[in-house]
């Protein structure tokens, strides 16, 4: 369709325009991304895929649309305006257009230097307001359509990441929680603001006022399943044997457990989008590696579920060293952590205790009630730990960390041997 979803990387040469320069670091002008860093905590995303990317798009591919727009938003920040009809961002919403100075966690406000550095107008750009601000009253049409009072408040809301970790219930600094949807990251909050250009990680606004948390991403986690489910198992082509059963991701994991850790010995790489953490290369691409004749559908699925959680663990050790110290406990919430099968492999893998969260799919709306819930009086930040269940703690088995140290290490070197091929392969103009 016309929308433009995270996902969407089509910004990413007008990125590297507005980064450009003679003397560069990791492809970033150094006058330039020494603005950002000091001032933001991070820089556009080569990728193309933060805000920032996608207004640069507009502007250059649809200047119609660009020039007609009075305000850009978020999806949030969008659905406020629909409901209240007014114009606002918060402060975590607004963070992915790099145009900000967040050196003061208390005292957050646009930069003009960074809007010229981007090349935007400011008058596009929305008024900032911390998340847990009442935007405003339903407009009266609006509470009429929805059966609600026009006395219902707004909230100014977080988006997606931030509410889930509101929703992990990992409010404390240092508290972790690692999530698996379409995507996957691993965050928590931290008492400062720090950036590691080299991996993609940085301290940004949180959704608690006066807080940062960390902010990375990883492209593809549940999304791998997916492609096996539609792509490999079950797809739509002349040797279609239609539709998937609606648990296939049950009998996933019961395939899982008929194999082995370790899956063989074979890796699936789960970049089917590219990588943003702990690797910034739009070009990488998936796989299985090291396939036999012996090697089966439960073997892939397996190898899937490994790979993700390899990945994963290749996050953790940045975040880790990117925070000082030893994340000994992970929350998991999102889709994916309603796996008995994954939670454990992740913990084999990780070294680490899971806490796999009770209705760990509803981390992220969980999170956003209990923003609303403090915004209006009802609750502290401070509460939402014990109002969050833990359903199960997975602990690693030792024999099966072992041997994921011994595959992770090969993972890692199936990037580092092959990723000039990747460019090589996905530079082609396939047009």
């Amino acid at each position: 369709g016309n929308a433009l979803i995270w996902l969407d990387s089509r910004g990413s040469p007008y990125v590297r325009e507005i980064a450009d320069g003679l003397v560069k670091v990791e492809g970033y002008a150094v006058s330039k991304i020494f603005h950002w860093l000091r001032l933001t905590g991070g820089a556009p995303g080569h990728s193309g895929k933060d805000s920032i990317a996608h207004i640069l798009y507009l502007k250059n591919h649809r200047p119609d649309i660009y020039h007609r727009t009075f305000k850009f938003l978020e999806p949030k920040d969008y659905i406020n305006l629909r409901l209240t009809g007014k114009f606002a961002a918060s402060y975590d919403s607004i963070t992915l257009h790099w145009v900000t100075d967040n050196r003061d966690i208390r005292k957050i406000a646009y930069s003009d230097r960074l809007i010229r550095m981007a090349g935007i107008d400011r008058e596009k750009l929305p008024d900032l307001k911390h998340a847990t601000e009442i935007l405003g009253l339903l407009k009266p049409e609006v509470a009429a359509s929805l059966g609600l009072s026009p006395d219902v408040k707004v909230i100014m809301g977080t988006p997606d990441v931030q509410a889930a970790a509101l929703g992990s219930g990992g409010v404390a600094d240092y508290d972790a929680h690692f999530y698996i949807g379409t995507s996957s990251w691993l965050t928590c909050h931290v008492p400062f603001k720090k950036t590691d250009i080299f991996h993609g990680i940085a301290s940004l606004p949180s959704a608690i006022p006066g807080r940062y948390f960390v902010a990375d991403e990883q492209e593809t986690a549940g999304a791998c399943l997916t492609f096996l489910r539609d792509n490999i198992f079950f797809p739509k082509d002349e040797l279609s044997v239609g539709e998937g059963p609606a648990n296939i991701y049950q009998i996933f994991d019961a395939m899982a457990e008929k194999i082995p850790a370790g899956s063989n010995g074979m890796i699936f790489t789960p970049w089917l989008y590219g990588e943003r953490t702990p690797l910034d290369d739009k070009f990488v691409r998936g796989g299985f590696f090291n396939q036999s004749l012996e090697t089966t559908r439960e073997h892939m699925v397996r190898a899937v579920l490994e790979g993700v959680a390899y990945n994963g663990r290749w996050l953790l050790e940045v975040v880790e060293k990117f925070v000082g110290r030893k994340l000994s406990t992970v929350r998991m919430i999102g889709g994916g952590a309603a796996s008995n099968v994954w939670c454990q492999i992740f913990a084999d893998v990780f070294d680490r205790e899971i806490f796999q969260i009770r209705e760990p799919v509803l981390a992220n709306v969980r999170g956003a009630g209990f923003l609303g819930a403090v915004a209006m009086g009802y609750m502290g930040f401070e509460d939402i730990p014990d109002a969050v269940d833990v359903a199960h703690v997975y602990s690693p088995n030792p024999d099966h960390t072992r041997l994921y140290d011994r595959m992770f290490r090969e993972f890692k070197t199936i990037y580092r041997k092959n990723r000039k091929i990747y460019a090589r392969l996905n530079r082609l103009d396939r047009a």
